[in-house]
């Protein structure tokens, strides 16, 4: 159902609907592929708004409503995945797709005397607002369409879109197309895969064994990596998504910045501004590493570069960024960002059970905390990168909309040239306003930096102005993880009734102190596609080799054994605050010592019961 603009913002003429019929097209059923069943997860899960998306075509001057129309009709018959549905009994999810003939969609036209001041931003608000409402997956026409015109003339087309068959690469492709049709010119003919061939490719042997690599590899980093890039006093707040403003930069100094620094070091200016990212990233959450999530990725082959589909599963890239310089960093993400775009396709059902697996054998809960989508390459601008034709901004911040934020930090490039052209949603519980405007600046003068001369990676707040997370002394680097020890030990008493609990350090056999040991992957333990090798991706986490927090429970009378304590602990830790992780080893004892805040003290009382409460050691 087409949502008309909130009745606060305008007041059009009573809006009427068109039904428009499309016939030409063939008939086909298959299978889903990977990227639908990764999105059709999210929307029968997920808050439509955050899951559907929208996008706004400008309409020339002179053009008919019947000429919009057959433009929509066209495309319809042309792209198999707009004539695609999903049927499926209630309470299951969808696995296979049906492609119709022939079919009927509708147009809702508001007509108005005249559009708002800001006509551009108008349309921007009727095509979010029809994103409320669940698409129904087995009926629906994936495409939710408003067409605004003002006294009879077309001005802008306004559209939602069911995440199952489109992305933000499928809509720029189809607001491309649609401008030239209304420019009547000739569309070529299709060169990329329609849904269900690209199902039949990933089927095949090849295509199977590319998924099992992905999921080898997405493991390694699950396993090893960070598990929340922002552990942190004032991190996540428990259990909520945040709502987070849209903030835009737009700058020509950021442009001309990136394209010298990418003379300068020999590098694609991409490749140049992601380590810039991950730099920063990493730098204002004091990791040694940073992971991202890169959702627009997998479309680097020709068979998908200009599919109208879904290839919505992300590129994980982690990039441990402990070198001595940005140049140095540079040619560094040149090949983890090609060892992540090779493993972004996977069976998403068999993903998140490996995550669910090796986060419980980890004790930790995976947050996909950080998401960078560079769609500067793609054929047709993103909506937003038109809407206000600011081009001649040599360095501008401006604050838009609020939106429910399900990550901590979220990018989109548009543009890299003639200027840098990025919106960002930071957390506010992790960025005030002055924070996230100075991340987006600091980005800047890195660049900057980097475009005169080579940066060493220790001046990066001198450099930038953007300063790192500040931990107190219960903040420990354990498992590759930041730790809170008091975070751990206040949860943990939730999770078993409010009994005496008491959380301690405690060093491994090999382990030093700092927890510095295996940090290294050598050439000599990494696999052909460059990630280390062994059961845990790099040394850091295997068992006994780093230190590790032991829980000390006082259980008195209460019947608890250390599997019934963790099972408890991982129960809340999705929903914990930051720096949640659960110990490696529990400790049952009686009653507390007579001073319980000492370590040394809980050693002395007699054990009733130990052990570590996971499936695997890691």
């Amino acid at each position: 159902m087409n949502s008309p603009a909130p009745e606060d913002t305008v007041h059009p003429i009573p809006p009427r609907t068109l039904t428009v019929a499309y016939t030409g097209g063939e008939e086909r059923r298959g299978p889903i592929t990977m990227g639908q069943a990764n999105m059709i997860r999210c929307i029968l899960r997920d808050d439509p708004t955050h899951i559907n998306i929208h996008d706004v075509w400008p309409v020339p001057g002179g053009v008919t409503v019947e000429a919009v129309t057959d433009a929509l009709r066209t495309l319809a018959v042309r792209h198999e995945g707009l004539r695609t549905t999903f049927p499926h009994p209630p309470g299951t999810a969808p696995v296979d797709q049906v492609v119709a003939a022939e079919g009927t969609f509708t147009v809702t036209v508001l007509d108005h005397a005249e559009l708002p001041d800001d006509p551009a931003e108008y349309a921007e608000s009727v095509a979010r607002a029809a994103r409320a409402g669940r698409f129904a997956l087995g009926r629906e026409f994936p495409m939710r369409i408003t067409l605004l015109t003002v006294a009879g003339q077309p001005a802008y087309v306004a559209l939602a879109f069911s995440h199952a068959v489109a992305d933000g690469s499928a809509m720029a492709i189809l607001r491309e197309e649609f401008a030239e049709l209304l420019a009547g010119k000739e569309l070529p003919e299709l060169a990329s895969l329609p849904p269900v061939d690209l199902a039949a490719v990933e089927a095949s042997p090849a295509g199977l064994r590319k998924s099992e690599a992905s999921l080898r590899y997405w493991e390694r980093i699950i396993r090893t990596g960070p598990q929340e890039m922002f552990a942190e006093p004032r991190g996540r707040r428990p259990g909520t998504d945040e709502e987070a403003r849209q903030l835009t930069l737009r700058s020509r100094r950021g442009g001309r910045a990136l394209a010298g620094a990418a003379r300068r070091t020999g590098h694609p200016e991409a490749t140049v501004l992601m380590a810039a990212w991950c730099a920063l990233v990493a730098h204002r959450a004091g990791q040694d590493s940073c992971v991202t999530a890169v959702p627009s990725a997998n479309r680097f082959h020709a068979r998908v570069a200009r599919s109208v589909t879904t290839t919505s599963q992300d590129a994980l890239l982690h990039l441990d960024v402990r070198v001595e310089t940005f140049d140095a960093l540079v040619a560094r993400t040149w090949g983890a960002v090609l060892n992540a775009y090779r493993h972004s396709q996977f069976d998403s059902v068999r993903l998140w059970e490996m995550i669910g697996r090796v986060t419980a054998e980890r004790g930790s809960h995976f947050g996909r905390d950080v998401v960078f989508n560079d769609v500067s390459a793609l054929p047709a601008p993103l909506l937003g990168t038109e809407a206000e034709d600011r081009d001649g901004a040599e360095h501008e911040l401006t604050w838009g909309p609020p939106q429910a934020l399900p990550t901590r930090l979220l990018a989109f490039t548009y543009r890299t040239a003639p200027q840098l052209h990025i919106s960002l949603w930071a957390a506010p519980s992790l960025f005030t306003p002055e924070e996230a405007e100075g991340f987006l600046s600091g980005l800047v003068l890195l660049l900057e930096a980097a475009a005169s001369g080579d940066v060493p990676m220790g001046t990066l707040t001198e450099v930038t102005g953007v300063r790192p997370a500040e931990r107190g002394p219960d903040w420990l680097r354990l498992d590759g993880c930041w730790v809170s020890s008091d975070a751990v030990r206040e949860t943990l008493g939730r999770a078993v009734g409010g009994l005496p609990v008491h959380v301690a350090e405690e060093p491994g056999p090999y382990g030093t102190a700092d927890g510095t040991y295996g940090t290294e992957a050598t050439a000599d333990t990494a696999d052909a596609d460059g990630t280390a090798g062994g059961p845990y991706g790099t040394d850091e986490g295997a068992p006994g080799a780093e230190p590790h927090l032991t829980a000390y429970i006082a259980r008195g009378e209460t019947p608890l054994t250390p599997e019934e304590a963790h099972r408890a602990l991982m129960a809340l830790i999705p929903a914990a605050g930051s720096g949640v992780l659960a110990p490696r080893r529990y400790v049952l004892v009686t009653d507390p010592p007579a001073d319980p805040d000492r370590s040394d003290a809980w050693r002395r009382l007699k054990t009733i019961d130990e052990g570590t409460g996971r499936g695997r050691q890691v």
